[in-house]
């Protein structure tokens, strides 16, 4: 670790963006892909990745936290630390009985009847973010990735077994037709306006 891998050392903005782009992604990051999000030179954003590591490890006099941020495969993430990994099972294990929530509902029914599906086209049908819900129902087991977009790259969701068992179905071709239950007339052609 360098004498830069201080956090005192790296510029406070530069650290706070890290970890609010760590917060969100759902797979490593590169340094350059980092530094091109933050806007800031790749080595500044290696030192403050370090200096965060460090700090989260309970260097620099910080309290050990009970994540970590580690760099795995050439990419950095933020990792929940493996002596904490029993609550982390029954957090999850307990959460899959609970609820989901309208929006999950809502996202599930659209990968459902409209998957293979990428977040982008969710976000649009939706008209709103779909990153966290998506985050849920792909740890529910609901949803899973399933390829790429042809063109864009993007990540393609659709429903998964589990999905199915929970529905008392055996395949998607059993859901209820969304037809009779759609709006007539003017209605549903400004729906499908708003969603093209």
């Amino acid at each position: 670790m360098t004498e830069t891998s201080d956090p005192d050392r790296v510029a406070p903005d530069v650290m706070g963006a890290l970890e609010a782009v760590l917060m969100v992604i759902d797979r490593p990051a590169s340094c350059v892909d980092l530094a091109a999000a933050v806007e800031a030179p790749v080595e500044r954003v290696r030192h403050a990745l370090e200096a965060l590591a460090a700090e989260y490890a309970g260097a620099f006099g910080a309290r050990r936290r009970g994540f970590e941020l580690r760099e795995v495969g050439g990419g950095w993430r933020i990792y929940s630390r493996g002596e904490h990994a029993p609550a982390v099972e029954r957090f999850v294990r307990d959460g899959a009985a609970t609820r989901l929530s309208p929006a999950a509902l809502e996202t599930l029914a659209i990968v459902a009847y409209k998957g293979p599906i990428t977040r982008g086209r969710i976000a649009q049908v939706r008209g709103v973010g779909v990153d966290s819900v998506t985050r849920t129902l792909l740890g529910r087991g609901l949803i899973e990735e399933v390829g790429v977009e042809e063109g864009s790259g993007a990540i393609l969701y659709a429903t998964t077994d589990v999905f199915l068992e929970q529905m008392g179905i055996s395949s998607l071709r059993e859901l209820e037709p969304l037809e009779p239950r759609l709006p007539r007339g003017d209605a549903l052609d400004e729906i499908k306006q708003q969603v093209e």
